[in-house]
């Protein structure tokens, strides 16, 4: 049976976890809410209509289906103005059901991580993403590889493990 190509169908398919690793200091700085964000604009976590999007739904049908769904962040100290962004705006991450920690990079010195930023669906399919230097966008790369899926999934595990829930989170 193929794999999936988008992450989106994996998230629809998923049945027990989907978890995240992030680990650039910037993404997409061109990001229309990035930009509002930058100009002063800030959404009203009160008025959820003003913020929510697909990708909230998609999270929130998906983790309405028992799914786990985790996301963990590892961050340069002091963060980036886009890390700071990105703190700001995951009330939304949360309100729709994810789990969201952050580690301090100088915590992750001895860690054995991947080179990208992936999603690992179920522990089975590793979605892998791919970023030019600047933080764009280029694509994505579905795998089943065993090495890889393990690589993630144990990487995955111990940034989890001491992370920084991030309701106690405060960016340094």
């Amino acid at each position: 049976m193929p794999v999936p190509t988008t992450l989106e169908d994996l998230l629809r398919g998923c049945r027990r976890s989907a978890l995240h690793l992030e680990m650039r200091d910037g993404y997409m700085r061109d990001d229309p809410l990035f930009t509002a964000w930058q100009a002063g604009h800030r959404d009203d976590p009160a008025t959820p209509a003003s913020w929510w999007r697909p990708w909230h739904q998609l999270i929130a049908e998906t983790t309405g289906r028992g799914v786990d769904v985790r996301r963990a962040r590892i961050v340069s100290e002091p963060v980036s103005e886009y890390i700071r962004f990105e703190y700001e705006i995951t009330y939304s991450n949360v309100a729709s059901g994810e789990q969201v920690r952050w580690l301090p990079r100088r915590r992750a010195t001895d860690l054995a991580l991947p080179g990208n930023d992936f999603w690992l669906i179920d522990g089975t399919i590793a979605m892998i993403h791919h970023f030019s230097g600047e933080g764009d966008f280029m694509d994505d790369e579905a795998t089943t590889d065993p090495n890889v899926v393990k690589l993630c999934a144990s990487a995955f595990d111990t940034v989890w493990e001491r992370a920084v829930p991030h309701e106690d989170y405060r960016p340094g």
